[in-house]
């Protein structure tokens, strides 16, 4: 990042802190004046921003309130950018048509959002369906719309089952699909194991993929993927959440000495970081990959040991976790093994 672009970020991060919204859009608009490209601005400096955030939240030097606040106010940055007049000028002719939409149960749609944007800048028409797009309505937009591509961001690994009923609903409309976000893991394998048609790691590479040409239409739709989807573990571990969750709480009271003193609202964050751990498991045996789960497991533990929350009570939900999951090996493995990093 140049000495001049990494000015303008600071200036940003300031209003977002500050939770002043007209200073943010008159930073950007600043930015714009001061001789800064759109898609520079877009991803150079808004989303860096964006991701500044969510640095400093997960390092507990933010509060969830001010997460949410900054966030909200760079979402009120793209408004402004979206009309300003550098959006729409030196732009190409059309080169196309993209649709692009968050899985359903998504709820972060800033990358989406960023996606979009980048992509006009470009000279793409782009639709963008939001946050929580169902599959059905999805798929009825692409019917009426008959886009060159789907574009479907997730952050949230807890989503790859969804992920892949839209790609395989996607592709069996016609319509081929583009995966991104940090759901699909950080060099796409997830993407590439669902079958989605490419996948970028960023709004940039998503459009100079779409720049080469157009995406290959797979004569199979949802060819590939996990070939045990009506598993017994996976089925079983679907169909149980929240009982497992009502066990491993009741459990833990007996385990966890100091859950006695604990607040109604910790109890509710408790119970909240069970059910997690039980999502990840099950999307980590839809996708046949034990690391995912562990990355988890390990990137929650630093969240709690950053909010002084000590690792044993993650690591003791694990081991009730476990004693509830008679009869499923692969699920146990896989929390053995983050078990043993956690511990390690």
């Amino acid at each position: 990042m140049n000495a001049g672009v990494g000015k303008h970020v600071e200036t940003l991060w300031a209003a977002a802190m500050a939770g002043d919204q007209y200073a943010a859009i008159n930073a950007a608009t600043a930015a714009i004046d001061a001789g800064v490209p759109m898609e520079t601005l877009l991803m150079d400096v808004v989303a860096a921003v964006q991701a500044r955030v969510g640095h400093e939240w997960a390092a507990n030097r933010i509060t969830v309130a001010q997460e949410h606040t900054a966030t909200a106010i760079n979402e009120r940055v793209l408004d402004a950018l979206a009309h300003h007049p550098a959006m729409r000028q030196n732009r190409a002719p059309s080169r196309g048509r993209v649709a692009v939409a968050c899985i359903d149960g998504e709820w972060h749609a800033f990358p989406a959002r960023l996606l979009s944007d980048v992509l006009r800048v470009n000279g793409w028409h782009v639709d963008y369906l939001g946050a929580q797009i169902a599959t059905p309505h999805l798929v009825a937009h692409l019917h009426r719309t008959n886009p060159d591509a789907a574009a479907l961001s997730s952050s949230l690994a807890i989503r790859l089952p969804a992920a892949h009923a839209a790609i395989t609903a996607c592709q069996a409309a016609g319509t081929p699909v583009l995966a991104g976000g940090a759901a699909f893991g950080h060099d796409g394998r997830y993407a590439r194991l669902l079958g989605a048609d490419a996948w970028a790691p960023d709004a940039r590479a998503a459009v100079d993929l779409l720049a080469a040409g157009p995406l290959p239409r797979r004569t199979a739709p949802g060819a590939g993927g996990p070939s045990h989807l009506a598993g017994h573990e996976y089925t079983r571990l679907d169909r149980s959440a929240p009982e497992l969750v009502r066990g491993v709480m009741d459990e833990l009271g007996r385990r966890v000495p100091e859950m006695a003193a604990y607040t109604e609202r910790q109890l509710g964050q408790t119970a909240e970081d069970v059910a997690y751990i039980v999502d990840y498991l099950r999307a980590s045996l839809y996708v046949e990959d034990p690391e995912l789960f562990s990355s988890f497991l390990e990137w929650m533990t630093g969240i709690h040991t950053a909010r002084g929350i000590p690792a044993h009570v993650v690591v003791a939900a694990v081991d009730v976790l476990a004693g509830l999951l008679t009869g499923l090996p692969h699920a146990l493995a896989t929390l053995a093994r983050a078990r043993d990093a956690l511990r390690a």
